[in-house]
Formats: structure tokens, sequence, C-alpha cells
């Protein structure tokens, strides 16, 4: 079974590095994309909160939580290697003033495993970012095509984690990634004949930049029991900005447009010399994020939690898009995110009862983006609830997880989208290595 699941993994993993589109979202224009990654599935259905650790579930937002205590069950010998494997569809109305339209997407979202080796923890994985993909279009004074933008690509992080386990209440951890991907966009601007009609030749102006750069996030969890039934749990990540080295291009063509099903002909290209402008090689930085929370409860019973998370986000910009961001009156300033949420499980133990043992989560967030457009700031809120299913009598377990929220305005000409996000993986556990006994 595990050779096949290593199989599984490696497949997935190079389907996931060339094969996603990971947004439909029309703010994924602005910077490097929409920011992807918002933990497991069982983090986002209690509104994105990833202050709680366990034995037997990945926390792939904070590397402390790869070194846990022993399990019981394993004689207080070991604790189980676990994979993890998770995804989602979105589907999101957009909605201006004046007009509305549906979109959706689906996606890969993770990929991860971890060992345990004593007091420590090794993990590694597979993350998106960032990711783009956004089609817009702009009409003229004759409601006819003005401009059309196109994007698509992102950024993912590929890594390897370390936790150890300094006593049975304090972990610590470091994580070291590469971040990688391109993203790619073209703009059409429409020229019309004197009669109204479209012109036969149009400009096209193809950009693409490829990332790459190394990252680190550092981790904390602190646990301690509270007159022996309450369960203190805290939790601190941070992780300092990261330089991406972009390499970047622009090619500016004429092109034909069939008017019967829109494909573009490429007639002549002519390559820009971004060398000259200084934007052949360039940086972006990926800024620094804190998070910090604190909950409690009872173990394998409840637990409620928040968590407050901040993203220096006002360098959040790529140079060889600054000037399109700035005509269209694009500011960054920090952003900030807040969770609550937690889980209830009625009977961790029942032999009786499959849904007693089920794990039921909610939680809900607000998301300041740090994105600013015309004076309007770009904010996001989500109400999330899921359930973690037990698979036979081992430790692994399916979450499914559903998310309604809203993210924007239609106010100064914008766009809302108002979103429902559905979320499943799996986990899978299972114990390696037994120490042999004698009689």
């Amino acid at each position: 079974m595990i050779k096949k699941l290593v199989l599984v993994f490696i497949a997935l993993c190079a389907i996931q590095s060339y094969a996603q589109e990971g947004t439909a979202s029309p703010y994924s224009f602005y910077g490097i994309g929409s920011l992807k990654f918002k933990g497991t599935v069982e983090n986002r259905s209690m509104g994105g909160l990833s202050i709680y650790s366990d034995s037997i579930h990945l926390n792939l937002r904070n590397p402390a939580s790869y070194a846990t205590k022993n399990l019981a069950q394993y004689n207080n010998e070991s604790r189980p290697v676990k994979f993890a494997i998770g995804g989602g569809h979105s589907n999101s109305k957009l909605k201006s003033e004046s007009a509305s339209d549906k979109v959706n997407s689906t996606t890969l979202d993770y990929l991860a495993m971890s060992f345990p080796i004593g007091r420590f923890g090794l993990g590694m994985g597979l993350i998106p970012y960032t990711t783009v993909g956004y089609k817009l279009e702009t009409l003229n004074n004759e409601d006819n095509l003005q401009s059309k933008f196109r994007g698509e690509g992102g950024v993912n992080k590929v890594y390897a984690s370390l936790g150890y386990l300094i006593s049975d209440e304090l972990s610590v951890g470091v994580d070291f990634g590469y971040n990688f991907g391109s993203i790619k966009n073209n703009t059409i601007e429409y020229v019309y004949t004197h009669e109204g009609s479209l012109a036969q030749y149009q400009t096209r102006e193809d950009n693409r930049s490829d990332l790459g750069g190394l990252g680190v996030n550092l981790g904390l969890t602190y646990t301690k029991m509270i007159k022996d039934e309450f369960e203190l749990t805290t939790s601190l990540t941070y992780r300092p900005k990261t330089n991406l080295s972009s390499n970047n291009s622009r090619t500016f063509n004429t092109i034909t447009i069939n008017q019967i099903n829109g494909n573009e002909n490429v007639i002549n290209s002519i390559d820009a010399n971004l060398e000259a402008q200084g934007l052949r090689y360039t940086d972006f930085v990926i800024p620094s994020r804190l998070a910090f929370g604190a909950g409690i409860g009872q173990p394998r019973i409840w637990f409620v939690g928040a968590e407050y998370s901040y993203l220096d986000t006002s360098k959040f910009e790529n140079a060889l898009y600054a000037a399109s961001d700035s005509a269209g009156n694009v500011k960054y300033s920090g952003a900030s995110a807040f969770s609550v949420g937690g889980f209830f499980i009625p009977d961790y133990n029942s032999f009786s009862s499959y849904l007693s043992r089920v794990v039921y989560r909610a939680g809900v967030r607000f998301e300041e983006t740090g994105l600013n457009i015309n004076d309007e700031a770009i904010n996001e809120f989500g109400i999330s609830f899921g359930v973690g299913l037990p698979m036979g009598n081992s430790f692994s377990n399916a979450n499914i997880g559903v998310e309604f929220g809203k993210k924007g305005t239609t106010s100064s000409n914008l766009i809302q989208e108002n979103f429902i996000n559905f979320q499943l993986s799996f986990s899978f556990n299972d114990r390696w290595f037994q120490r042999r006994k004698f009689n």
C-alpha cells in the first residue's frame, strides 16, 4: 500500500507542477496573483485556524507541528507516518454595478507527507503560494470591445520541514522551501475602422515572468494541560521576507482575429528590449508574515481558538507590471487576517456509532488583502463548515469542507466575488517502524 501511495504522490507532484490554473478571480491580475494557500482542508474548515496540531493530521502552516508526542495506541513508542492530499472546487459569481457572470475552477491544493524520527519530525510537500487566472474585457462608448486582458500561472513552493519536540509541551520547527513558477499574460487594445468595423490587424502584447527563489518559515507550538482536563494551545509562526528572481520577456505581436470563433493568428512578432529599460531581470519580494494564536479544549473532544496574522504586502508587486498597475490607481498596504474556529467530536472511541466518531468543524475569517484599487480596500470574508470522516479502524480519514464568502466590492467600478468553495482531502496514516519484542 505504501509503495502505491508513494507512486501516486510522485505522479501528482508532476501534474501539480505543470498543469494547474488555480483561480478565476479578476483580482489575480495584480502583483503576482491572488494568495492561494490557506492551509489544509482541516484548517480551512475552521475558518483558516492553524494553531491546533495533533499526531494524525498534518499542519502545513507550522513546521513545529511535525514533532508531536508518541501515541498511547503505539505503546508510546512512535507515531504514524502521515500522507495528505487535498483539492477543491470553487464556484464564484462576479458582480459589478451593471453586470454579472459566473466562473469556476478546480485545483489540487497540496501534497505532503511526514516521518517520525525520535523526537524529530521530518516533513516534505508541494503547495501553491499564488495563482493567476483571469479573463477581463472592457467596452467602449459604442459597446464594442475596447481591451482584453488574460493571465495564467502562479508561484508554487516545494519544501522540507524539520520539527523538534523539546518537551511534551513545547516544539519548534523550521521549513526550507524553493518557490518557483511562471506568470503569463497578454493584452489586446482593439482598433476599429472609420465605419466602426474591426480592423484587419490588431496588436497583442505578451508578457512572461519566470520566478524562483529560496525561503524559510519558523514555527513554535506550546501546549499545557490545565487542571488535568483542559488543554491550552498556543502557536507562533514567522516567515521572513523572501526575494524571488524574475526573468522577464515581452513581445509585441501583429495578429488577425477570426470573427467567427475568436481565434488569434500571429502575423509577426517583435521582442521588446527589456534590458534597456532595466526590466529583463527584476526582483520580487514575497513579504514577511507573522501569525500567532491561542485556543483551549479537551483532547479528542473539542477545541476552540483564535488566530491573527499580518502580511507586509506593501511591496507585493511585480516591477514588470508596475506601470500598468499604477494606471489603474493601485496601491498596496499591510494585510491582516483574523480567524475564529474549532471542532467537536461526540465520542472519539465509540464502537456503536460512526457519527459519534466524526469530527465536526466550523469557523469564520476576516481578511484585509492589502490591495487597494481606486481608493477602495479589497477585503475578504468567509464562513466555513466541515467534517472529518474516519476510514476503517486506522487513524486515516477523509475531510470535507465548504466555505461561503465574498471578496471585493461593486463600488468605484470594481467587482465583487461571491464564492462557494468545496474542499476534499485524504489523510493516510500508517506505522512503518515497530520495535521487536521478545518473550
